[in-house]
Parts: C-alpha cells; sequence; structure tokens
C-alpha cells in the first residue's frame, strides 16, 4: 500500500515538474537576449527597504517582486517603461531610458494604507472594523515547517487556544478554541470557512495568503447558529497578472523526544518488587523500553506552486507532499495535497471563479491514549504499557513468544504490541467552490457561489494472534474495520451596495444560504483468524464474526442574512447584523431563531483636536453586543428514536426494536450573548500598535443530558438531551506590535500577544453537581472531575494529600483510610468522620491557565533574518495520571519510589511500596502546568540577487530553524501540554469538560529543519 501510495505521488510530481521545467528553460533563453536592469525601492517616509514590491515591464506580462532587502532585477529593453506599484503606497512609473540600475522611492498612499482583512461575507479595511478580530500574515503562518495550519496559529492570536490532541503524533488533530469553553456538551471547535466555504478543511500553510480569526459577535454573528465558537476566516493564494512564478519550497527535519520519563532499571525494579513481596524472583534482562520504542523521527514536505495571469485571467496551483516517521516506532503519516483557483474577468460586469482542493491521507499508527476499556487493563496502549512494563524481561520469552507481565494487570510488552499490531487510516477530502459576481448597476453587485466537499475516511485494525493479551488470548487474532463518509454541498446567494452619502460611506449586505450534510457510517469486525497474513481486509476469514453496524445521517441548514456598514467622515463606525438559521437538528417548535449584533466605533485620532498630532497615529474605540449560536449536536436528538438489542425467545437469540430515546419537541440551539470593548491604539506613525479587548459571554439553554427519566418509561437511553443551564466566559486580550529599528540594513520588530479567560459554570440541571471520570477504565475509580456551579468547567476532584502518616496521633483536621498504617498517605478529614470516604473528596485544581501568551522578535540585517518565537500558559493545573499509576506498586516505577517511607526514612513526602494503592485520586498527582516554549527559532539567508540570477531564478532562500527546542517548567511529566481525552474514548477537539489530565500521551517531539525556498 505505501509502495503504491508512493508511486502516486512521483508521478504527480513528475507530471507537474517536467512542464514546469520545459517553461522555465524556454523563458529564460528569451531573457538571454535581452539586458537587465537591476535596483532598490525604498519608503519615502523612513528609508526603509519594501520587500514584495511588484515591478512589471509596462504593457507585458514581464515582472519581478522585490527580495527582503528591497532589491529586484528584471529583463527589459531601452524603451521599456517600468511600473513599480505594492499595497499602501501610490504607483510610480519610471523609464528606462538606457539605464542599467534604477533606484526608486515610494510615496506613502494615504487612502490605501489602510490594511484589508476579510470578515464574514466580505472584507473590510482595518482602520473600519467595529468587532475583535486578529490577522494573521503569511510569512507568520509558514515561519517553521508544519503538518497543518492549525498548528500555526498557536500563540500568534490572543485568546486564541491551539493544542495537539497528542502530542508529536503524525497526522495528530489539531485543537482549537477561541475565548475558552462556551458549552459543556456541544462542541467549542470554532467555524472554519475558506475560500467563502462553510465548515471547511485548512489547507496547507504555504498555500494560505491570510487567516482573519473572527471573535466577538459583532464579527461572527453574521454565521448565526455556528458562530458563538468564533470563525477562522483562511484566504488561499490567488495568482496576479504579469510574468509566471515558479515557487519550490522543500524542508527536512530531524526529530527527536523532547523528555523522557525516569524510570527504576531491572535491579531497582526487582528490589522494588521485593519490598512489596520477598519472594519475588528477578527476570533475565535488563531492557530500557523507552530506549527500545523511542527513535530519530524525521518530516519532510516538499511543495511546487506556479501563478500568474494576464488578459483578464488569474491562477494559482500548487501541490503538496509530506512525510513523517514518527519518534515512537512503527508511527508514520503520508499526505500528498493540491489546491487550485482560477479567477477570469469574463465581462467587463462579470467575473468567475473556481476553487479545487483535495488530500490524500495515509496514517499508520501505533495506539495511544487508551481508554484502558479492554480487559486486560488498557494493554493496547503503547505508550503507557512503555512506562509500565517490566523492565527485567525481554520482548521474548525462552519459547520465541511475546513476553507478557507477571505483576500487576496481565498485558503484552509494548514494543510487541507497537510493531506487530496494525492501525491504519486512510482519508481522502476533496472540495470544490464555483463563484460568479456581477456588477448589476453602480455600486451594486450580486454574488452566488456552489460548492461541493467530501470526506472518505477508513480505519482498519489488527491485533494478531501473537499478541497473546492484547489480541483477546487464544482467540486467534482479531480485527475490525471502519469507513466514514460525509458529503456537504453548498449554495449562497447574496448582493451588496457600496454608496457615499455625503461625509458618509453605506454598505449593505443582503443574502440567502442552503447547506446540506450527509454522514454514512458502517463498522465490522470479526476474531479467530487462520493466519494473520489477512490482516482487516479479509474479515471472512474468521471463525466468529461481530455484530456489524451502520448509519446514514442527514442535517440541513438554510439561513438570510444581512448587514449593514456605516462610516460618517471617517470618525464614527455603526455596524448592524442579522442571520436567521433554520436547522433540521433541531425540534418542530424551534427551527428558526435570529441572532443580531450591533458595534459601535470611534476614530478619535481623526477629531480635529488629534488629527495632526505626530505621537498618535491611530485612536479608535470599539463597543459590541450581539447573540450567537451553537447547533453542534448530533442528528435527530429532539426526535423520538427506536433502538435495536438481542433478546431470547424460546431459547433462540432475537433481534428485537424497542424505544430508545424519548421526544423533545422544544429542543433548540445554545445561545452565547456577548459584549466587547476594546480599543485600537497607534503611536509614532504606527511604529506601536496595541490592541485591547475586554469581553463576556453567557452561554443559556446549555444542551445537556437529562437523566431523570423514570426506568419504567422503558427507554434504552434515559438521558434525554434538553437546554437546560449557563456557563459564563469573561476575559481580557492584549495584542502589542512593534517596530523597534527600522533601518536600511537592520530591522527589528516584536509581535506581543497576552490574553486571559475566566470560565465559570452558572447553572446545571437541578443546580446538581454533575461528576464525571477521566481515568482509563482500568483504574476503576468513579470521580476524577465535577461540574458545579460557581466553578470551572472541570475542576479536578479528589482527596486533598496532607503527606505521610507517622504512625503518631494525626494531626488536626486529617485523616487516613480505614486500617491504615505508619507510612500511608493523609488527607483532608472534610467531614470529620475521623476516616477518609468518599465524602472527603472535594475540588482539588482547575485545569483552566490564568493566562495565555505568544511573542515574536524578527529580526533582518542585509540579506540574513532571525526569528524568535515564544509561546505559553501561566496557572492551569495537570493531573498526571501517568504518575498515579507508577507510583503504584503495580508495575515498573518511577525513581521517585526509591525515596518511599520508611521506618528509617521518614522524612519523605511518598508514602510506603504497597502492591496495589488503589490508584487514588488525590492532589498528590496535581501539578502546576505552567510552561514557557521556545516553539521556534530560525535564521535565513536569502542569496544576493546577482547570483540568485546567474542561477536563473529570482530568489534562492535558506534556512535553518529549530523547534520545541526549551521548555521551561515545573511539571515532572512529559510535556505540560496535555489533552488525555479518558475512558470517553474519541479525540479530545471538541471536549469542554475533560481537559488538563496525561496518561499515555504521544512525546512532543524536537526538531531541527533545514529549508531550501526557489522562486523563478
Amino acid at each position: 500500500m505505501k509502495k503504491k501510495f508512493l508511486t502516486e505521488v512521483n508521478r504527480a510530481t513528475m507530471l507537474v515538474l517536467i512542464p514546469l521545467m520545459v517553461l522555465v528553460i524556454g523563458m529564460h533563453q528569451v531573457r538571454a537576449a535581452e539586458s537587465t536592469i537591476k535596483g532598490t525601492v525604498t519608503a519615502q517616509d523612513d528609508n526603509s527597504a519594501l520587500p514584495g514590491v511588484s515591478v512589471v515591464v509596462k504593457g507585458t506580462a514581464k515582472g519581478t517582486t522585490t527580495d527582503v532587502n528591497g532589491n529586484f532585477s528584471l529583463v527589459a529593453d531601452e524603451n521599456s517603461v517600468l511600473i513599480f506599484s505594492f499595497i499602501g503606497y501610490k504607483t510610480l512609473e519610471v523609464p528606462v531610458n538606457n539605464q542599467t540600475t534604477i533606484d526608486v522611492q515610494l510615496q506613502v498612499d494615504t487612502e490605501t494604507l489602510e490594511e484589508v482583512v476579510v470578515v464574514g461575507y466580505g472584507s473590510q479595511k482595518k482602520s473600519d472594523i467595529t468587532g475583535a478580530v486578529s490577522s494573521i500574515k503569511s510569512e507568520e503562518l509558514t515561519a517553521f515547517p508544519l503538518a497543518s495550519a492549525e498548528q500555526a496559529l498557536q500563540g500568534r492570536a490572543a485568546g486564541v487556544v491551539v493544542q495537539s490532541n497528542n502530542g508529536g503524533e503524525p497526522g495528530a488533530p489539531i485543537s482549537i478554541k477561541i475565548r475558552g469553553n462556551t458549552s459543556i456538551s456541544a462542541s467549542s471547535t470554532p467555524l472554519i470557512v475558506v475560500d467563502g466555504f462553510v465548515g471547511a478543511t485548512m489547507p496547507q500553510p504555504n498555500d494560505i495568503a491570510s487567516i482573519e480569526v473572527l471573535k466577538d459577535a459583532s464579527a461572527t454573528a453574521i454565521y448565526g447558529s455556528r458562530g458563538s465558537n468564533g470563525v477562522v476566516m483562511v484566504t488561499t493564494k490567488t495568482g496576479k497578472n504579469g510574468k509566471l512564478s515558479v515557487e519550490v519550497n522543500s524542508n527536512y527535519s530531524v526529530q527527536s523526544t523532547a523528555n523522557r520519563l525516569d524510570l527504576l532499571n531491572a535491579d531497582e525494579f526487582a528490589a522494588y518488587q521485593k519490598t512489596i513481596n520477598p519472594s519475588y524472583v528477578q527476570g533475565p534482562a535488563d531492557t530500557d523500553w523507552q530506549d527500545l520504542l523511542y527513535r530519530q523521527g524525521n518530516t519532510q514536505n516538499h511543495q511546487f506552486s506556479f501563478s500568474g495571469g494576464r488578459d483578464n485571467i488569474n491562477f494559482y496551483a500548487s501541490a503538496n507532499y509530506f512525510k513523517q516517521n514518527g519518534v515512537i516506532v512503527n508511527s508514520e503519516y503520508e499526505k500528498l495535497t493540491f489546491l487550485s483557483n482560477i479567477d477570469a474577468q469574463v465581462t467587463k460586469k462579470l467575473k468567475l471563479g473556481f476553487n479545487l482542493y483535495g488530500n490524500r491521507g495515509v496514517k499508520d499508527g501505533v495506539a495511544t491514549q487508551s481508554t484502558g476499556e479492554t480487559a486486560n487493563g488498557g494493554g493496547d496502549d503503547v505508550i503507557s504499557l512503555m512506562f509500565r512494563f517490566m523492565p527485567d524481561l525481554g520482548i521474548k520469552d525462552a519459547n520465541g513468544l511475546n513476553t507478557t507481565n507477571s505483576i500487576g494487570d496481565n498485558i503484552d510488552n509494548p514494543y510487541a504490541v507497537a510493531t506487530e499490531s496494525v492501525n491504519n487510516t486512510k482519508t481522502d477530502e476533496y472540495r470544490a467552490n464555483l463563484y460568479g459576481n456581477y456588477d448589476i448597476a453602480k455600486g451594486l453587485a450580486f454574488k452566488t457561489t456552489v460548492g461541493f466537499s467530501t470526506t472518505n475516511q477508513t480505519f482498519g485494525l489488527f491485533r494478531p494472534s501473537t499478541l497473546i493479551i492484547t489480541a483477546g488470548g487464544g482467540t486467534g487474532g482479531r480485527a475490525r474495520i471502519s469507513n466514514f463518509r460525509r458529503t456537504n454541498v453548498l449554495n449562497e446567494n447574496y448582493l451588496t451596495y457600496n454608496k457615499s452619502i455625503g461625509k458618509g460611506n453605506l454598505s449593505l449586505l443582503a443574502g440567502y444560504s442552503y447547506q446540506k450534510t450527509a454522514t454514512e457510517r458502517f463498522t465490522a469486525g470479526a476474531t479467530g483468524f487462520t493466519s494473520n497474513s489477512f490482516s482487516f481486509y479479509n474479515l471472512g476469514g474468521s471463525s466468529v464474526t461481530e455484530v456489524p453496524t451502520s448509519s446514514f445521517t442527514e442535517q440541513e441548514i438554510q439561513s438570510q442574512f444581512g448587514r449593514v456598514n456605516f462610516d460618517y467622515n471617517d470618525k464614527y463606525l455603526v455596524t448592524a447584523t442579522v442571520r436567521r438559521d433554520g436547522a433540521s437538528n433541531f425540534a418542530a417548535n424551534n427551527k428558526y431563531a435570529i441572532f443580531p449584533s450591533a458595534a459601535l466605533g470611534w476614530r478619535i485620532s481623526n477629531e480635529d483636536f488629534l488629527k495632526n498630532n505626530t505621537k498618535i497615529s491611530n485612536l479608535k474605540l470599539r463597543a459590541s453586543y450581539g447573540v450567537t449560536g451553537n447547533q453542534a449536536i448530533d442528528a435527530y436528538q429532539s426526535l423520538a428514536r427506536f433502538g435495536t438489542l438481542f433478546t431470547g425467545i424460546n431459547g433462540q437469540a432475537v433481534n428485537a426494536v424497542v424505544p430508545n430515546q424519548s421526544a423533545n419537541p422544544n429542543l433548540k440551539w445554545e445561545s452565547s450573548y456577548q459584549t466587547n470593548i476594546g480599543l485600537d491604539l497607534g503611536l509614532f506613525n504606527n511604529r506601536l500598535s496595541l490592541a485591547l479587548d475586554y469581553y463576556n459571554i453567557d452561554t443559556k439553554d446549555l444542551l445537556l443530558a437529562d437523566q431523570s427519566q423514570p426506568e419504567y418509561l422503558g427507554f434504552l437511553t434515559l438521558a434525554s438531551i434538553r437546554n437546560i443551564g449557563q456557563i459564563n466566559n469573561k476575559g481580557f486580550e492584549v495584542t502589542l506590535n512593534t517596530r523597534n529599528i527600522n533601518k536600511p540594513d537592520f530591522n527589528w520588530s516584536t509581535d506581543f500577544n497576552w490574553s486571559t479567560n475566566k470560565n465559570t459554570v452558572v447553572s446545571l440541571i437541578n443546580g446538581i453537581d454533575v461528576f464525571l471520570d477521566a481515568s482509563p477504565g482500568y483504574f476503576s475509580v468513579a470521580r476524577t472531575h465535577v461540574l458545579r456551579e460557581g466553578e470551572a468547567a472541570g475542576v479536578f476532584w479528589g482527596y486533598e494529600y496532607q503527606g505521610v502518616y507517622q504512625g503518631d496521633n494525626l494531626p488536626a483536621g486529617t485523616a487516613t483510610f480505614q486500617g491504615a498504617k505508619a507510612g500511608d498517605p493523609l488527607f483532608t478529614d472534610v467531614d470529620g468522620s475521623g476516616v477518609i470516604t468518599t465524602a472527603d473528596q472535594k475540588i482539588i485544581g482547575n485545569p483552566n491557565p490564568d493566562f495565555t501568551m505568544g511573542v515574536t522578535n524578527s529580526f533582518t540585517y542585509k540579506n540574513f533574518d532571525l526569528n524568535i518565537f515564544f509561546q505559553g500558559a501561566v496557572g492551569g493545573d495537570v493531573f498526571n495520571l501517568t504518575r498515579v499509576q507508577l507510583l503504584n506498586g503495580d508495575s515498573n516505577g518511577l525513581r521517585d519510589v526509591l525515596d518511599a517511607w520508611t521506618p528509617t526514612n521518614t522524612d519523605t513526602d511518598i508514602p510506603r511500596v504497597v502492591g496495589n494503592r488503589g490508584r487514588e485520586i488525590s492532589s498528590r498527582f496535581v501539578e502546576d502546568g505552567s510552561y514557557l516554549r521556545l516553539k521556534n527559532i530560525a535564521i535565513g539567508y536569502n542569496l544576493p540577487a546577482a547570483f540568485a540570477q546567474k542561477l536563473r531564478m529570482d530568489n534562492v532562500r535558506v534556512s535553518v530553524s529549530a523547534q520545541n527546542l526549551f521548555t521551561f517548567t515545573k511539571y515532572s511529566g512529559l510535556d505540560p501540554e496535555v489533552s488525555y481525552f479518558g475512558a470517553g474514548g474519541g479525540d479530545s477537539s471538541s471536549g469542554n469538560t475533560t481537559q488538563g489530565f496525561d496518561f499515555g500521551n504521544f512525546p512532543t517531539v524536537r526538531s531541527v529543519t533545514f529549508n531550501l525556498n526557489l522562486k523563478f
């Protein structure tokens, strides 16, 4: 399968490269007969170099752009005229007149200097924005190599928290949260809009021109029932009129684990076990399972793109190949992606465009973050097995069979599980979007879009019979195959009208949207195979087949939306938005809902008393209020439904249909009522830009499972989704951008963001606490965290640890478990009963950080550039479930157990060694998860333009960078950025209550990357 995939990749690559090579060679043959003109473009106001300036020979398609130092070089004859153009500066035309060197200075154009940002169904000048919007530049997205654009958002925008759902696992999904968790049961994942397609997949970072993160209701209410979690607007690159531009980006990374646990070796482990069982016999080996399973990983990423345009048509196309060999043996991920954009001005009034995107991903993974629900104690989780398994055993026993644990849980050794199991996921995603824009009259335009996307994913799992425990013990192996297919059809039509009215500018938007999503699933499994060669591809080769499952769901949403923007005298700004959504998810009585918002802005810097101020270049106040919704629940939750089960009649098993769920005709959206107050400040010609935002979000009508139905009603599912409860998020965001030094040869700029979010559960069903469990199933623990009114969602729940009991009188307010001896744990006696019971459990930690931050410093010196990026969080607790297991006594342990309490070693915080501590859930395992990470440091060099020209190229850039080089933290685990999803399974991308737990997470990786960028 891998060879076939690589063959397809190589064939596709050659199809792209061969015509490009022919084209480039042909272009340079023409150039050879012409003279070369060189020069430098600088800004007139401060003499700084201007990179990215378009330099075109007038009346032709010939052209180039300036490099990072403002230098350019192109071919033209003596009678040519060069056109210099750059956003924010006035266009300049310069005759060649036999000159071979032309240096120019561009003058600031105050009318076009304003940065334009993308908002829902349009764009606005940044100075006219009344909502909370963060912009991420293209160069920030490609500052260091990443598998997905979602990762590039981490630390780049205030109020946006981005985290991998499984450390450095190849192909791991990414979780994005904007302004905290605004829900409990429904998803808090933001809406992704790519080139106008709602609910799209992020393209590769190199294909993205810009990302805007819409955070407050004024910005997101245009998306109505899907806007409460924020909106990420992605705009991909398009071609420009001028010469054909070809770009090659290629990088290679070497990766290693950023951290390892300090575990017992064979001799230490044997001594440890003899403390528990004096008759323990040490095994024959001394195996470091971390050394066996960890390896040097690597990634490679290659992208080829070409773009250009002439005669009313522009185009951009790219192909990207990504491959990662993970730092755990047998973990791999490959992905091939393509994207193309075509825009054509068909007539003076009609413009058409077509966007096509696709990717094919193949993931060969190892099982990590196990739920622990298997009878063998979570034995399919390679990471935790690596820590738990006995170090005095080897991979094979004396009979050549895979070794299994002889103490604690009966589990296979981790190397066998990692190398003999099969976990294969194939994903195909395709998206096509066609639009037409017609100028009906002056200021009035109509746009229509028709889009289609499909996602098809197949997951195959196989556990061979050689895995004695993991495969089920004597079952002859087990296999499962699952398929998921989702199709999405979108049609949107809207009118825009722009008109100047005296000193004011009016902009109107009105439209209609329809989207339909269909999802198909099936799963089949089997056990008892005659041969391990079948893997999961031949379930018929088994002796026992599991009952297959399948499903089909459809969801529709139709909407009407409108927006009014009015700018009076470039001082006073008004925005009003409304959207009416109808969704099939919800009940007959609440199919439709209206989501309005309004915002005001005051550009104080344009008032007469500040207009000519030499220090304050921008000062704007913003205020908004609006309502957005969250309808991210499964289909048919409001309907009465039937379920199936097996029962017996006359000794025969039969399939029966029974009531599964009661109807709720009043089920509706969660609604978030959001207030945002902001200030934008620019000083010293905007060399210092500051944005401050305060927000308050009240989410009401929470979608919660009410389990108050009596059993005698006969429903299989007693829990019924209801609109009960409220949650609040409030916080403060700071974004600061400074141009510290701006000289012809040296530039230094700093981008800083800092944000807080305080999450509070305001009300729950009847005010009753909701207890949840995130521990692996084999822990047999009922409670690890809780939802409680007045507290943050998902605070940790357990016993408050007070140290080691010394055997004498108990300190006041403390107690031990019944029958405790000296050296056992001591806890707070909450109820004063004198004995520790579940009644003494309390809140013992909060996983939500006090604040998150990111800071980037960028330096350029002549042809060199340096980028240093730090990212971090302060105040969030981590529940170290891995430490719970490794101090429990029934597996290998951390070296900390060597300092356990004994009658001669009483000055310690580690209780005495016992065979099974019961995997206590206490504050002993809650740690400060604060950290500051050097996320990236990169140094690059652009070859001189003259040298690049000799190579027949416009620009050659080489760089080296390092990722996750240092992490400053007090956390004792592998990494403070954790996201164990708990016993519920799945992943944490949409989880709101299970946060901050660490168990079996794939390790974070440290990388060194070498990059080459070529432009023709």
